[in-house]
């Protein structure tokens, strides 16, 4: 996983980033004004800053001209169309507007982690292993038998791992926002994938909501 920076003044959306980041197993770090974020990055090495443009001390533009090409996602507000357009000129990896959802966020600090190559071509838990490359899953060192939703389910639930997701929401990400089909589908795929991997205690389910996939 990686060392993230979050710059952040609004307490409460840092604390929210940070808490979600942790929950998929990254490391971060708070800071909460322009100036103590220029002084962690000379500090430290990060492997993916989150940084609001609208800070007090220095500002988002400031701060990102002394990252040193630790890759950025800018945070920004609303109608900031301009603020936008001006950071990916000076070479920002992505943006996120404010408000945003959580599961977005992580979408996009996965993307640019594996573009810029932080951000590891499988994963291995209780004896599985997904490969994000080849879209291949292994059980003790052996290749499993899926099917493409299967594996997609598989792949939605790591890389939100510990994050309870509502059937609706793993329907959406899986099967697509135009999916006609009956939302137990998510349920009968549960099943099978906890039949087929062993994963009847880590693939949590999570009462009148949805699952978990629980990794400690």
């Amino acid at each position: 996983m990686a060392d993230i920076l979050i710059v952040e003044d609004e307490t409460a959306i840092n604390e929210l980033v940070r808490r979600n980041l942790e929950l998929v197993g990254h490391r971060c770090v708070s800071v909460y004004d322009g100036e103590e974020a220029i002084r962690r990055l000379q500090e430290g090495q990060f492997d993916l800053m989150l940084l609001d443009i609208m800070l007090p001390g220095a500002d988002g533009f400031e701060v990102y001209q002394t990252a040193e090409h630790v890759p950025t996602i800018f945070l920004t507000a609303k109608g900031g169309l301009s603020d936008r357009v001006r950071g990916l000129r000076m070479g920002a990896d992505d943006y996120i507007v404010k408000p945003f959802e959580m599961l977005e966020l992580l979408a996009r600090v996965e993307a640019v982690l594996r573009r810029t190559r932080k951000s590891g071509t499988d994963f291995v838990f209780y004896g599985v292993r997904i490969d994000f490359e080849s879209r291949t899953i292994e059980k003790d060192g052996q290749e499993t038998d899926c099917t493409p939703k299967e594996y997609e389910l598989l792949e939605t639930l790591v890389k939100n791992r510990n994050i309870a997701l509502s059937r609706e929401r793993l329907l959406d990400l899986v099967w697509g926002y135009d999916y006609e089909g009956d939302i137990r589908t998510v349920d009968v795929h549960i099943q099978k994938l906890r039949k087929k991997l062993g994963l009847e205690e880590c693939i949590k389910t999570v009462y009148k909501l949805g699952y978990r996939l629980e990794i400690k």
